[in-house]
């Protein structure tokens, strides 16, 4: 389970800029995962509970924002989202497409902290 390892990275990231802005408590962070990244989000919540105890953000909340895959067509100009499978042909010209417009996300982007 490598979400283990990417909550552990992330709560290390939010504990370092938690100290460098002079704070002690952790109280929630926001993480965005996009659709393509690799990463479960239910596991990534479970890790994190599971590494939270004992530290600085024992008990903080944990919000994901989910990032939807979007490609873009170069023939047609235009963005769309992909079926379920992620196969990335394009609805209108059949076209595949190996341009991802976002979906790769995974950034801690926002954290609550005194």
């Amino acid at each position: 389970m490598h979400e283990l390892g990417i909550a552990e990275s992330a709560l290390q990231v939010a504990l370092t800029r938690a100290t460098a802005a002079g704070a002690t408590r952790v109280l929630g962070m926001v993480i965005r995962v996009g659709a393509l990244s690799g990463v479960d989000p239910e596991a990534l919540r479970f890790a994190f509970t599971a590494i939270l105890p004992g530290t600085p953000a024992e008990g903080a909340t944990l919000q994901i924002d989910s990032v939807a895959a979007v490609a873009y067509c170069p023939d047609c100009q235009q963005d769309f989202v992909p079926d379920t499978n992620h196969f990335f042909e394009c609805p209108t010209c059949g076209r595949l497409s190996a341009s991802v417009k976002q979906g790769r996300e995974l950034d801690l982007v926002r954290l609550e902290i005194v």
